[in-house]
């Protein structure tokens, strides 16, 4: 893990997508991160010595989806799929499929394994199997602030995890995004067509690998809007904890109402003529029933305020995580 001071930042922006804003100022304390996403190495560890069986590799409850047709509520995940040629960029279903037997040990569908993916992180996990990781090894999921003040890396209101507006600064690819025509065509310029392994891209100002591109990340906080968190605009908020539940359920499904949480950091299908939120302050809401081929996590360990390691708890820490 990765200490990280705490800090007063401007989290969110009032420059790209209307979720971001308003821009704001946040103060955290201090807090351990894991230096990158929970690998499917890890994983297996933590299903080994809890028994514990995902969201993903359980039928669902029909009492949750009324009307649901019945082949979508065998256990099952979302999968992309590319399409062979361009479609319409706004009916998602061109390229997001219910795929039975999906899950984090076979990420694109039950012929799959995770051969040569075990450095890769883990996928296919709703909220609830992220936060019940989190809780065996002692650690939790971090919030919607704490996250975004870690990617940032110490560069307060830089558009992304690195100095500069370039997405690939003179050609170098610095995340694992798409590049290309999403969702059709992806020149896999970066190396890679899907999730890359932990540890390839380049660390942050603060240590911290991929916290942009690669995969989404689960936060423990509730999604709403930003605006609407800010009882008062002119004042900076201490340690916020996002919203609640009730208020974050989507709007569009009033019949279905499960909750969201935020998801931050993009992944490897963020394009620039499509999704660019390959950035510290995008954002997007993700109901905690849902898991997909691009959503992971990494945890956190909190800190009283004003501590400090010694030099033998950060050895123990960064090599244990």
């Amino acid at each position: 893990m990765v200490w990280i001071s705490g800090g007063r930042f401007l989290m969110g922006s009032n420059e790209h997508y209307a979720e971001e804003a308003p821009a704001h100022r946040v103060s955290v304390d201090a807090f351990w991160m894991d230096r990158h996403a929970v690998t499917n190495a890890d994983f297996r560890r933590f299903v080994e010595a809890t028994g514990w069986i995902t969201l993903a590799e359980r039928p669902a409850d029909a009492a949750n989806y009324p009307g649901a047709q019945p082949e979508l509520l065998v256990p099952s995940s979302v999968v992309f799929r590319k399409p062979p040629y361009p479609v319409d960029l706004g009916n998602p279903h061109h390229w997001w499929i219910y795929v039975a037997g999906a899950s984090w040990r076979h990420p694109r569908g039950p012929d799959s394994t995770l051969q040569g993916l075990w450095r890769h992180p883990v996928v296919h996990v709703a909220f609830e199997d992220a936060e019940a990781y989190a809780k065996w090894a002692d650690k939790k999921l971090p919030t919607e602030a704490e996250w975004e003040f870690a990617a940032r890396g110490g560069l307060d209101g830089a558009e992304f995890a690195w100095a500069g507006r370039d997405l690939a600064p003179e050609g170098r690819h610095l995340a694992n995004t798409w590049q290309g025509e999403f969702p059709w065509q992806n020149s896999g310029d970066d190396g890679f067509d899907g999730t890359a392994p932990v540890g390839t891209y380049p660390a942050n100002g603060y240590g911290l690998q991929e916290m942009t591109g690669n995969v989404w990340e689960w936060t423990s906080d509730w999604y709403q809007e930003h605006g609407k968190l800010l009882s008062k605009p002119c004042c900076t908020l201490d340690n916020p904890r996002g919203g609640d539940p009730e208020q974050s359920h989507d709007p569009r499904t009033p019949n279905v109402r499960i909750p969201r949480k935020v998801l931050k950091g993009g992944s490897y299908l963020c394009a620039p003529n499509y999704c660019r939120r390959y950035r510290p302050a995008a954002r997007m809401p993700q109901p905690i029933d849902t898991s997909t081929c691009h959503v992971g996590f990494r945890c956190v360990r909190r800190a009283p305020r004003s501590a400090e390691p010694v030099p033998e708890q950060t050895a123990e820490l960064e090599e244990n995580g």
